[in-house]
């Protein structure tokens, strides 16, 4: 959701333009300020920057975005075992990363494509799993756990033979790569998807490789019960590693048409039961890969409206609360891609005295002008759990 200032929008950000009144009032009412959620040294990955967000240090938990996938997907890795994220991309005729997530292709059409790709490579070495979408996991026993691998959605338009894997035992996943491309060039699916216009999934893309981290569950760190809901089985994977329960809603895409009313009622049902609900949605993000201005802006305007405000509405009958809104981290229109700057937190407590109440607008300037800032990241958890109170006091004083 955060991003630059962008010359069609007169130097304004999306997050400046958008019609955002729910998430205003949170940093109007409540403490507006940054966090800074990329560690130095690490990429700005959403799996880096979710843990941040959970309140874990990377430098201590993060192995890679793989494995965090396949918590969410039940696959339990063996301290042996590598996981990858696969992704289902579009490669074109000049070798350029057209499209990496073919199309927004179907769950249907995908699952198709990655349980053949099971059938045709699968061994007691390799699996494939389907995901959702265009995101999939491969697991590969004593894989290269160590090679350089870059995220398909860095590379868009770009010349994709010149990011293939590479450093030790890369060659292994190049192949496993290119005969996979010479299957799917044929398959059925991709067959009926390009006579009907659309991108075909022509080729897997591993990345974000790892072995299972080991990470303190909330439960046990707070002492609380808490939930997790997402579209994205990265997120849903650091929720099962997080110890938080996995909560599924119908129509939850990932996408800018996601169930965002859903997302919020699940929540508000959630929490009459449970102490912390974590609700995250990817649509600002993916208009962002895409370069979408207008996208983005209605994807921000949707979470206001259907996410933030909803759940505002429905807290209204729980007596004591906080709620805080962020993004994971920038990802900027002008590089279609995720940054390591800061991004702006608004937190409202139902407690007067532990709101700044400095009548800002959410957005980034007016949070880098609110002269608050916690770094590193994965200290805001601890602080909007146990100690927000002592926080904003020290901010007022």
């Amino acid at each position: 959701m955060a991003d630059e200032p962008i010359a069609e929008l007169g130097m304004k950000t999306p997050l400046e333009c958008a019609n955002t009144p729910n998430m205003d009032r949170i940093a109007a009412e409540g403490t507006l300020g940054l966090v800074y959620t990329i560690p130095e040294g690490f990429p700005p990955g959403s799996d880096v920057a979710n843990l941040c967000v959970l309140g874990y240090d990377p430098r201590l938990s993060y192995s890679g975005r793989g494995p965090l996938e396949a918590a969410n997907m039940n696959v339990k890795l063996a301290p042996e075992d590598v996981a990858f994220r696969c992704n289902l991309v579009t490669i074109g005729a000049d070798g350029s990363m057209q499209d990496y997530s073919a199309g927004h292709i179907t769950n249907e059409e995908a699952s198709r494509i990655i349980l053949d790709l099971q059938r045709e490579f699968g061994s007691s070495s390799i699996m494939f799993v389907p995901g959702v979408s265009y995101r999939h996991l491969t697991v590969w026993r004593d894989g290269a756990e160590s090679a350089e691998t870059t995220p398909p959605h860095d590379i868009v338009g770009r010349n994709s033979t010149d990011y293939l894997p590479r450093g030790p035992g890369s060659e292994g996943i190049r192949e496993l790569m290119e005969t996979a491309a010479k299957f799917l060039a044929v398959h059925p699916v991709n067959l009926s998807r390009m006579e009907k216009g659309k991108r075909p999934a022509n080729s897997i893309w591993l990345w974000g490789q790892g072995r299972a981290p080991k990470i303190e569950p909330l439960s046990k760190k707070y002492n609380l019960r808490g939930g997790i809901i997402s579209a994205v089985n990265l997120l849903n994977g650091i929720g099962v590693y997080a110890g938080l329960e996995v909560i599924r809603v119908e129509g939850a895409t990932g996408y800018i048409d996601t169930n965002y009313v859903g997302k919020a009622k699940k929540a508000l049902e959630a929490l009459r039961s449970m102490d912390f609900v974590f609700v995250h949605v990817e649509a600002p993000d993916e208009m962002s890969h895409e370069g979408n201005i207008e996208g983005k802006i209605r994807a921000i305007e949707d979470f206001d409206a259907k996410v933030v405000g909803t759940v505002l509405d429905g807290l209204a009958g729980f007596g004591d609360y906080r709620v805080l809104v962020m993004p994971d981290h920038p990802t900027p229109i002008r590089i279609r891609t995720h940054s390591s700057g800061p991004s702006p937190f608004a937190v409202l407590s139902s407690r007067s005295g532990e709101n700044c109440a400095r009548g800002y607008f959410y957005n980034e300037k007016q949070a880098a002008s609110s002269g608050i800032s916690v770094s590193p990241g994965h200290l805001l958890m601890d602080l909007f759990i146990k100690n927000w109170g002592d926080f904003v006091a020290g901010k007022n004083g």
